[in-house]
């Protein structure tokens, strides 16, 4: 299976996916994990680029194909040959990431983005995404303040209202998909909440 974990910035995704990773070592349960943008030596180039504080000339065309062009080698490099072998595949953050940032935030036509990332909705979509549902506005209270060195967490609260607008949108329209955390508790209680919907859906 193909499980992804979506949320908005400072929701607490990074300490949720080591939780998760030892409970399934716990538990002997075969997995690999990766990120986005990232995962692959290239990949992991392009996500420098995307991040970098100082790209404030990037264009919001440039930054989604960029994000398009990271996840296709993602998905034939790392993605494609795990799921071939048997294997659970998590990934931190996909194409919905892509449409919530992109475009609900950014406002590109969706059909632009439906198109750039045609090869990954064709081929790759999750079986299920993880969406841990907690507002910018209490996430970065609990994150402790925006990071000054990355440029998505630096576009403002506007911009991040309109992220998670999205998300609660396509939620909406992917009930089938999305499988909505509420991520307002604490750590553990996430945790726990992560662990029973997954066991429900017979992914673990």
């Amino acid at each position: 299976m193909f499980i992804t974990l979506e949320g908005c910035e400072g929701v607490g995704k990074s300490r949720q996916i080591r939780l998760l990773e030892e409970y399934l070592k716990q538990n002997n349960k075969k997995y690999y994990l990766t990120r986005e943008p990232g995962g692959t030596v290239v990949s992991e180039q392009i996500r420098n680029v995307i991040l970098d504080g100082k790209n404030v000339s990037m264009t919001d065309e440039c930054e989604a194909l960029l994000y398009a062009a990271a996840r296709v080698q993602l998905l034939k490099e790392v993605v494609k040959p795990r799921l071939d072998n048997g294997e659970l595949v998590l990934c931190d953050r996909y194409i919905d990431s892509t449409f919530a940032y992109q475009g609900y935030a950014r406002g590109l036509d969706l059909a632009f983005i439906e198109k750039i990332n045609d090869y990954a909705i064709k081929n790759f979509m999750p079986d299920y995404t993880l969406f841990l549902n907690l507002s910018p506005k209490d996430a970065f209270i609990r994150k402790g303040g925006v990071d000054k060195g990355d440029r998505l967490e630096l576009s403002g609260i506007d911009f991040h209202n309109k992220v998670y607008a999205g998300y609660l949108d396509l939620a909406n329209k992917h009930k089938e998909r999305f499988i909505v955390i509420d991520a307002s508790g604490s750590v553990q209680q996430t945790h726990q909440k992560i662990i029973d919907a997954l066991k429900e859906k017979g992914v673990i």
